[in-house]
Parts: structure tokens; sequence; C-alpha cells
């Protein structure tokens, strides 16, 4: 099974990985909807949420082989 890294990167800043996840190629998309969840999650309990941030996941070569920005994550519900 392949490995890949989910690397966080916002703006300037990033949290690489430097372990990463043995994962079968096709869940690697669900992995890190998953994992920028988990991070925005965390920010809207400080009170603040930057939807500029992503995940970007390489592969053991370190290829890029997706990415995944915040804003795609989420829905947005506009308040009436």
């Amino acid at each position: 099974m392949p490995r890949f890294f989910f690397h966080l990167r916002a703006g300037s800043d990033e949290v690489l990985d430097s372990e990463g996840r043995l994962l079968p190629a096709d869940a690697l998309a669900d992995a890190a909807l998953l994992e920028a969840r988990d991070c925005i999650a965390g920010d809207v309990m400080t009170g603040r949420l930057d939807l500029h941030s992503r995940i970007d996941v390489h592969d053991a070569a370190g290829e890029l082989v997706h990415s995944l920005g915040f804003a795609d994550a989420v829905e947005m519900v506009p308040a009436r």
C-alpha cells in the first residue's frame, strides 16, 4: 500500500507531515477532506476561520498528487 504525506499550507506557513499514512490511492481524497475539516473545526473553536489554507498530498516520491483548499471542504450557508 502506498504512503502519502498530508501537508498543511496556510499562506507562507506550512506544517509538513513527516510520517505519512499508508492508504490506497483511491482513499486519499476522502482522507484529505477529513483532515481539512478537522483543521477547520479547530479554527472555529478559536473563533477565527481562515479558508485560504489547503492540504497538499504528496506521494513517497515527493510528487503532489492531490490538493484540497479549505474553502472546497465545506459548504458555506449565508445568514439570512
